[in-house]
């Protein structure tokens, strides 16, 4: 689902302050003026890497090893990352980078925006292409696509091609990291598919669309009004009128378990939680960007054994 202009990362960068970081900035992404942006360690023959999240970097991660160098823009766990106000720190790093990994599908244009305005020659991956995912006819893009193990892989391979062509020599290691990787993926996709033989057609909540491959692909229905979804990613006040009719689906009992998205909570979405608790129904919590301490894959076994667990229940 594109998100409103409202809530697109913003970028708020002159020619001018550029110049002048440039000239006279030199140290690394991960140093304590910025909070938010993490760098693996540098090394003078390692491929410069940029990342928008610090998912598609921990994924770029395992399948450039020591040879790559990573810097993830939005790393923050509790940063909701629709609202990262890019910075001229974020900008040296993209212009250093020599392979850029987006979302795409409008969750993160300031790279774009950021990558034009210094003429970058970097190789830039779009996940959201990469993956293959469309708007669905009369629909919105959901572009939350790390969620959806198969275009992960198609990720993979793209990031261990990207990683190939700008450092020949490890290539053929980076093809083979990548297929670890994606072995590994497929035992993400056996855990859904468990969910799916045990609980296909079960009706569940969610709060925004971040979970809905996971969920699609686990055989489950979401029954959350589309209104009040839409209206938290974008930014927006739910109506009192939708709003009960999200809060009747606990209520009721009418769903075996709510899926909320914690990194971008507020009042509305905890009243949904809240009603959840209250009628006993499992929350599966997730997020948007990697919790501290863990990587993608370890991340994401938690995030389908808590769903496989709360549909137990």
């Amino acid at each position: 689902m594109l998100l409103s202009p409202t809530r697109r990362v913003a970028a708020l960068l002159s020619c001018a302050g550029l110049a002048a970081l440039l000239a006279g900035c030199g140290s690394s992404s991960n140093s304590k003026d910025d909070d938010n942006a993490t760098a693996s360690p540098a090394s003078g023959s390692a491929v410069p890497v940029v990342a928008s999240t610090n998912v598609y970097g921990d994924i770029v991660e395992r399948i450039g090893g020591d040879r790559v160098s990573v810097t993830s823009i939005i790393s923050d766990p509790d940063q909701d990352p629709h609202s990262y106000e890019a910075n001229t720190r974020n900008q040296l790093a993209l212009s250093k980078a020599k392979v850029v990994v987006e979302n795409g599908g409008g969750y993160d244009d300031f790279i774009d925006r950021m990558l034009k305005s210094n003429g970058s020659s970097a190789e830039l991956i779009n996940a959201v292409k990469v993956s293959g995912r469309t708007a669905p006819e009369g629909g919105e893009l959901n572009e939350h696509v790390w969620y959806d193990f198969p275009g992960v892989a198609r990720i993979a391979d793209r990031i261990a091609a990207a990683l190939g062509k700008a450092d020949p020599d490890d290539a053929a290691t980076f093809t083979k990291n990548a297929e670890t990787f994606k072995d590994k993926l497929t035992s993400l996709r056996s855990k859904e598919a468990d969910i799916k033989k045990e609980h296909s057609g079960e009706a569940i909540g969610i709060t925004e669309p971040v979970p809905l491959y996971l969920t699609e692909a686990s055989g489950l229905v979401n029954k959350t009004p589309e209104d009040f979804s839409e209206a938290i990613e974008e930014g927006d006040d739910v109506s009192a009128k939708v709003l009960q009719e999200t809060l009747a689906l606990y209520s009721d009992k009418r769903v075996k378990a709510l899926v909320y998205n914690e990194q971008t909570s507020g009042p509305q979405t905890e009243k949904v939680e809240n009603a959840a608790k209250k009628a006993g129904i499992p929350v599966v919590p997730v997020t948007e960007t990697l919790p501290e301490g863990k990587d993608y894959l370890g991340w994401m076994t938690d995030n389908v054994d808590a769903l496989a667990s709360a549909l137990d229940k």
